[in-house]
């Protein structure tokens, strides 16, 4: 196992996905702010670590960060919408089940309504409204995209910077992907996860297939607080 690399607090570097053993190698990095250049940050803190057939993950937040698609909660002018549907969200708020507001926050659930359009947001609640009794979760989030669901308020809970900021969706995923690839001559994938779970919002290329990230990252080993880990290489052990 590579020396220089250590897995995150509570998580493993090692695991399998279909029979099929994989490193997830964590890439540690200064705090990361609006402002820096996200080619500039590979060159720095991946490229030394690259071998022929390593696949690179990058976060979705330092991608919005470098792109500057964060901002303040105070400058999101809420609407009755985002008002009202923010105040439908189950996201367990206290009890012990609580991870967070998530877009149980009017802002956050703006940023959704705006990057998804109101006509599909309207859709997406009639239609969770008739299949969530029917004890069928995770409607609305289908129908408004992967997009619209990336968005996050507040960004980080234990980044002081952060705190207080929304995080749009990233700006053209896919091509931020291929771009990566194309430049360092590795696939990649721009991901979003979580304790729930994860999903590309951009890949290189489509053999790396949903299904597999899935299971790949299902413990999040990047970690979702201060970890400062926003890229990570996996490698064929």
């Amino acid at each position: 196992m590579p020396a220089k690399f250590a897995p995150n607090k509570g998580k493993k570097l090692e695991t399998a996905v279909a029979g099929t053993k994989y490193l997830r190698l964590p890439i540690k990095t200064r705090l990361i702010r609006p402002g820096d250049e996200l080619f500039e940050l590979l060159v720095d803190y991946v490229e030394p670590h690259l071998l022929p057939g390593d696949i690179l993950f990058i976060s979705e937040k330092v991608v919005c960060i470098t792109q500057g698609r964060i901002i303040h909660r105070d400058e999101v002018k809420t609407s009755w919408l985002a008002r009202f549907l923010s105040g439908k969200v189950r996201n367990h708020v206290g009890t012990p089940q609580f991870r967070g507001l998530g877009h149980g926050t009017a802002p956050a659930m703006q940023l959704l309504i705006e990057e998804a359009g109101y006509p599909r947001t309207l859709l997406a609640a009639f239609i969770s409204a008739l299949t969530r009794p029917l004890g069928i979760k995770g409607a609305f989030y289908y129908v408004v995209g992967k997009q619209a669901k990336s968005i996050d308020c507040p960004m980080s809970w234990t980044i002081e910077e952060f705190k207080d900021y929304a995080k749009r969706a990233p700006a053209d995923p896919d091509g931020v992907a291929r771009k990566i690839s194309g430049r360092f001559g590795v696939e990649t994938v721009i991901v979003d996860a979580n304790y729930r779970g994860a999903f590309s919002l951009g890949k290189s290329t489509n053999a790396i297939t949903e299904t597999f990230i899935r299971e790949l990252l299902a413990d999040n080993p990047a970690g979702q607080d201060s970890e400062m880990t926003p890229f990570f290489l996996v490698r064929k052990v």
